[in-house]
């Protein structure tokens, strides 16, 4: 295949560790650069994506590249490539950096495209330049059991973001300033909150358990739509579990029966400390445990090459 340059993409796998994909070859991370003038780094003039790999296969692929592809539109850039190459880049990259992912092969691939590197510094788009496309993988380690046994703590804070969250954007200084909010307060997230109605975590969705039903804010412009969100809103429905997008407000999430945060690489996890305060008795719950089983199924459907 060829790349968006147009150059031909190696086929013979490097032996160093720690292959990138960068404008159209694939070299070690430390041999990777971009200039200064990159808009991406500039003017975070960029999206991304982060998608999971177990054993080796691509998880839900075609939903990352759909919604890399409204964040693009979103953004007002092209697409540089198609879903094939696409697919073909990243295997290539689990392929080289399969040891360091030993024994079960689970990676997580990072994807980032941004606008390129223009004449010069103008807020205003440039004439059109090439994209830079950047991928990696990395190790990607099963949820801690001990968390999982015990849950986590979280807090929430005032959704302090713009209104186009719905865009996986590279700006995230305001995630992390959220974030690190809740680091600082001992807290594993920041529950983030506006108008009075739940929205999501600074890196994360959330759901909530009331009288064994589980709900879940709708998709809009304030949040991030997650793969890992909608996956479980596919197996409620499989499994017959019922389960409803709506309006959760702060009173809702201060007394729910349980509280969760999924995202492609924490997967399903149960807060069990909110604000200081036991998440009903402090344990993970019964609905929970039940999700978290299914998930596991379809995660190991995907290893065997049974689901995407």
């Amino acid at each position: 295949m060829k790349a968006a340059s147009g150059s031909a993409l190696p086929t013979k796998p490097c032996c160093t560790l720690n292959s990138v994909y960068l404008n159209g070859a694939f070299l070690p991370i430390e041999d990777a650069c971009i200039p200064v003038t990159d808009r991406g780094f500039l003017f975070g003039d960029g999206v991304y994506e982060v998608i999971p790999a177990y054993g080796g296969r691509l998880f839900r692929l075609p939903h990352h590249l759909q919604r890399l592809q409204n964040s693009l539109d979103g953004i007002r850039l092209e697409n540089p490539l198609n879903e094939n190459q696409w697919r073909e880049i990243f295997n290539e990259l689990l392929q080289r950096n399969q040891a360091q992912a030993e024994p079960n092969n689970d990676q997580s691939v990072y994807l980032q495209v941004t606008r390129g590197v223009a004449a010069k510094r103008d807020h205003a788009f440039p004439d059109p330049v090439k994209p830079t496309v950047y991928a990696t993988s990395n190790p990607m380690t099963e949820p801690d059991s001990k968390l999982l046994e015990r849950g986590l703590a979280a807090i929430t804070l005032e959704d302090i973001r713009w209104q186009y969250c719905n865009i996986k954007s590279i700006t995230l200084l305001p995630n992390v300033l959220l974030r690190q909010q809740a680091v600082d307060a001992d807290a594993a997230e920041a529950i983030l909150v506006r108008n009075n109605l739940v929205i999501e975590g600074s890196a994360s969705n959330i759901f909530i358990v009331h009288k064994g039903e589980i709900l879940t804010p709708p998709n809009g412009n304030y949040m991030l739509p997650g793969i890992t969100r909608d996956l479980v809103l596919e197996l409620a429905a499989q499994h017959g579990i019922p389960c409803h997008e709506t309006d959760i407000s702060k009173e809702q999430l201060c007394s729910a029966d349980e509280i969760w945060l999924t995202s492609s690489t924490r997967e399903i996890v149960p807060v069990t400390v909110l604000d200081g305060q036991l998440v009903n008795d402090g344990r993970p719950g019964a609905v929970w445990k039940n999700m978290s089983r299914h998930y596991r199924d379809y995660k190991n459907a995907v290893r065997e090459g049974k689901a995407e």
